[in-house]
């Protein structure tokens, strides 16, 4: 930490001003606004699905409860939550980010609106699928379970959409670039350019899937599929969707949070090597989620595992800073005890504490993914309890509570409108993490029991084993419910906000400032083309020869199966 002669740290100042300022005129954020309502309505009717998956598995008599309508339930709480509410979300703080710190107007927003429209005409035939009953194939859409050619055409178009928000993303950068050729790029931007390049890598996986295999054979065009290569090409987008949800909230963690707390930013070159690291290594990780699968060599297996390991650091540089900024920002406040500035920091605020529970249920959640990624104990855990309670603490806090949390920052930012419901707004998050600790926690423990994930009925058709999992059940079921509540509420402030609340005065949208002095000049982090070819090579090195192998080997494909 830097510190004047006396060893203090430098005061705090009532306002500090943003590196990049925001455009002179106030910007429409029409774009904006229409990606953020998608996302909460996905948001909210996954929520709605997810509740009665918790009751089903502590085996509640429900309306309606059947096989059928649970993995139903199952497929479209993790297609709209894992996919459509983060995607939307991430494209409208994109826009938001790059509006404010880059000072200009949004390049070729014209792509940008018809972007969303064919996203959300994706989303419409995927979501219509699902609700319809004949596309229950679960999150992952593993073949040989068979959707509707709807469900896979609406999920090509969702990615179709969002690669027209990554040109426009590109371009708007580039002419910013143009003017600017020596500079910096600003802190929230390098961030989010680095999640553009991690979805235009993560996805060519999924869109040969989908496009070269999944659609013809559901169309009866092929009559079987490859499973083992479809799931490969699935795992190639898979992994590194993870952290195209993480990267844009730890844009947030750094960039928003240290000045919400009152404070700066430890290291803005940390944050930059960070996020380099996610663009090197984030995508060369899919096949430790097939470490069971036949076809696959055990030696890329195990490069794949390392590559893993090494995508954790950038993680821990990420804890280490945003915690060094908190206590910044404590210490900025009066704190001189070891621990006391944690009581100096706006708990009370709904950021702030989405923000900070969010990371303290991802550390346990990282603890998880570390067990996933060895062979030995990923083979006790696999397609277990644990997986999905590994899931809901990462992806559905790590990021979800993030996402919900910086909604409450945006919102009265992009209209105006002052936040509805701050009472709501500021139980919602500590609600979300009992609720999470509950539902999650206790999915490790029966996963580590042997209870299997996405269980219908968790009595197991009367096995002794089952026997032990049902008080654990229960207080899954009752996490579930928390988790539910907690989701209204941040609907209900969402909604109230954006429908009753009187315009006013827009807060401005400014970022934290770094602790040290920022060199103006474009260092080697800043790079962003030299990344982008070296992650090509290390993903052709990770995949090429693994998917060649397969594309040689005489394979024996599968018709489709539609269970329920």
């Amino acid at each position: 930490m830097s510190a004047d002669r006396s060893g203090a740290l430098p005061t705090a100042r009532t306002t500090l001003e943003p590196r990049v300022g925001a455009p002179a005129a106030s910007p429409s954020y029409r774009l904006e606004l229409a990606n953020l309502s998608v996302a909460v309505a996905a948001f909210g009717v996954g929520a709605a699905m997810a509740v009665m998956q918790a009751l089903s598995r502590a085996n509640l008599a429900l309306p309606l409860r059947s096989p059928g309508v649970y993995y139903l339930s199952v497929t479209a709480h993790g297609v709209l939550m894992a996919l459509v509410f983060t995607t939307f979300f991430i494209m409208g703080l994109g826009y938001v980010v790059l509006r404010a710190a880059l000072g200009r107007d949004l390049v070729s927003e014209r792509l940008g609106w018809i972007s969303f429209w064919v996203a959300l005409a994706g989303t419409a035939a995927a979501t219509a699928a699902i609700l319809s009953g004949t596309s229950s194939v679960l999150y992952t859409f593993y073949p040989p379970l068979q959707a509707h050619p709807a469900f896979y055409i609406g999920a090509a178009l969702l990615v179709v959409g969002s690669w027209g928000w990554c040109v426009v993303m590109v371009r708007t950068y580039r002419h910013w670039r143009r003017d600017n050729p020596g500079t910096a790029i600003p802190l929230p931007v390098h961030g989010m350019l680095a999640t553009v390049i991690i979805w235009l890598l993560a996805t060519v996986g999924v869109a040969a899937e989908v496009v070269l295999l999944l659609i013809p054979w559901s169309l009866g065009l092929r009559e079987t599929v490859d499973p083992v290569l479809a799931r490969t090409l699935f795992w190639w987008f898979g992994h590194p969707l993870v952290y195209f949800w993480l990267l844009p909230a730890y844009v947030v963690w750094y960039s928003v949070l240290p000045r919400v707390a009152g404070g700066r930013l430890f290291s803005d070159p940390l944050a930059r090597l960070a996020f380099v690291l996610f663009i090197l290594f984030s995508t060369p990780v899919g096949l430790h989620h097939q470490f069971l699968d036949p076809g696959i060599p055990a030696g890329w297996k195990l490069a794949h595992t390392v590559s893993t390991y090494v995508i954790l650091f950038p993680s821990f540089l990420t804890a280490f800073t945003v915690i060094a900024s908190l206590e910044v920002a404590g210490r900025l406040k009066g704190a001189a005890g070891w621990f006391d500035w944690i009581t100096k920091l706006p708990w009370s605020d709904p950021l702030y504490s989405s923000v900070a529970l969010a990371m303290l249920t991802f550390a346990v959640g990282g603890f998880g993914g570390a067990v996933n990624a060895a062979y030995a104990m990923n083979a006790m855990v696999h397609n277990t309890a644990w997986v999905q309670g590994h899931f809901h603490l990462t992806v559905g806090t790590a990021a979800a509570l993030t996402f919900m949390g910086t909604s409450y920052w945006l919102l009265p930012r992009l209209t105006g409108k002052e936040l509805r419901f701050k009472g709501a707004a500021q139980v919602q998050p500590y609600l979300w993490f009992a609720g999470m600790v509950m539902f999650g926690v206790v999915n490790h423990v029966t996963g580590i029991m042997g209870m299997p994930r996405r269980l219908y009925e968790a009595s197991y058709v009367g096995a002794e084993a089952a026997a032990r999992w049902s008080e654990w059940t229960a207080i899954s079921a009752v996490g579930g419910v928390v988790l539910f509540v907690s989701a209204m509420l941040y609907i209900a402030v969402m909604v109230g906000t954006w429908l009753w609340s009187k315009p006013g005065a827009a807060p401005a949208i400014e970022f934290a400032e770094p602790l040290s002095p920022l060199r103006e000049d474009r260092g080697v982090w800043d790079r962003l083309g030299l990344w982008t070819i070296l992650a090509i090579a290390l993903v052709a090195i990770a995949y090429f020869y693994p998917i060649g192998q397969l594309l040689r080997t005489e394979r024996f494909g599968s018709p489709g199966f539609r269970p329920f």
